[in-house]
């Protein structure tokens, strides 16, 4: 399973509160181990329970978001109040609706230049995590979603992003969206505490199937300790 372990749950809803239930294990593990917890959140539609999860009462209280660092792993060219904005979805969802110092929050500036966001964003995060030009950050949780065809963050397949990642971050044109977006690289992720992918819904199936023998980005993608929750509806792979 290219070093990932699968996990299927009954529905998105089940899924939701075992990704929760990581999220606040791996916020206590960080605060043990050095005071401050950094996660990478993902756009999509499935991370949304998650979010609205995280922000209610009975999992808001199990965090110190005064010593979480919320990051963004990629995101649309668009200004951050746009509802195709990553940062808004998850704002609306979660963000907004939990004590968490603006400081803590930081998105990728998706109104800016796709190069000059890209930059400003890889300075962010070796600011943030104190890390030199030739080294690689460890966050504690990665969130990735999974897209029909197979991408993962931004990178989609045959793209600059895919075929020629470099850096932690960066401009990546996706032809078959005529877009711009702007993309956390495999390398950035690779020492990630925990990687968790969401994959739910039948329309993730086959991309499901084909990431778990290493192909597509999604497949790529590899970390320390990489699990994948699906719901039974993205776990039904077509038997060959």
């Amino acid at each position: 399973m290219s070093g990932k372990r699968l996990v299927v749950y009954d529905d998105a809803a089940a899924l939701a509160r075992a990704a929760a239930d990581i999220f606040v294990e791996s916020f206590h593990a960080a605060l043990r181990e050095k005071g401050f917890f950094t996660a990478v959140l993902s756009g999509g539609g499935t991370p949304l329970e998650l979010y609205m999860l995280l922000a209610s009462p009975e999992y808001s209280g199990k965090i110190d978001w005064a010593s979480t660092h919320l990051l963004w792993g990629d995101e649309r060219c668009v200004p951050p109040e746009d509802d195709q904005s990553n940062f808004e979805s998850a704002w609306e969802a979660l963000v907004s609706k939990v004590d968490i110092p603006r400081q803590n929050i930081h998105r990728i500036k998706g109104e800016l230049p796709p190069q000059q966001a890209a930059s400003e964003y890889e300075g962010e995060i070796r600011s943030l995590l104190g890390i030199a030009p030739d080294e690689l950050p460890s966050f504690d949780l990665v969130l990735l979603g999974l897209g029909a065809d197979g991408h993962t963050l931004s990178i989609f397949p045959d793209t600059d992003a895919h075929r020629n990642p470099h850096g932690l971050v960066m401009a990546n044109y996706v032809p078959k969206l005529k877009a711009w977006r702007v993309t956390m690289t495999p390398d950035a992720i690779s020492l990630a505490r925990k990687t968790l992918f969401l994959a739910a819904g039948s329309a993730k199936a086959l991309a499901l199937k084909g990431m778990l023998k290493g192909d597509y980005p999604a497949g790529a993608v590899t970390g320390e300790d990489v699990l994948v929750f699906a719901d039974n509806e993205a776990a039904e792979f077509n038997e060959e």
